[in-house]
């Protein structure tokens, strides 16, 4: 089997929120990997902080149609997340500083995520 094919038959297999799992591990994954990296691979920290940011908006904006069925309280929630994941990289990008309370936040999602929700 191919790897298209092998990829392409994960994506049907995979729900929604295996996918978001999926895809915060592989960014959580970035951004650890720049965390421990030289401070001198900015790069690396500029990439990873880029691809984090750019999750947290497109679940910010997911979170502002009216399509969206999560509750108004959690998709408010979201959408403060990825204003302080914003600014919050920003300054990590000015300092230079830990990326651990990006990778925490990220954390905390994907243990949501992890848990079966209620029938």
């Amino acid at each position: 089997m191919s790897l298209q094919a092998y990829q392409k038959a994960q994506r049907q297999a995979e729900s929604p929120r295996e996918i978001e799992y999926r895809l915060f591990g592989q960014v959580t994954h970035a951004l650890i990997e720049a965390d421990k990296g030289s401070r001198s691979d900015f790069k690396t920290l500029i990439d990873a902080l880029d691809w984090n940011r750019r999750l947290w908006s497109t679940l910010a904006v997911d979170c502002t149609s009216a399509a969206n069925q999560l509750p108004p309280n959690v998709r408010a929630q979201i959408i403060s997340l990825s204003i302080w994941v914003s600014r919050f990289s920003s300054e990590v990008a000015k300092s230079r500083g830990s990326l651990e309370p990006l990778i925490e936040v990220n954390r905390a999602i994907m243990q949501g995520l992890a848990q079966r929700p209620a029938a």
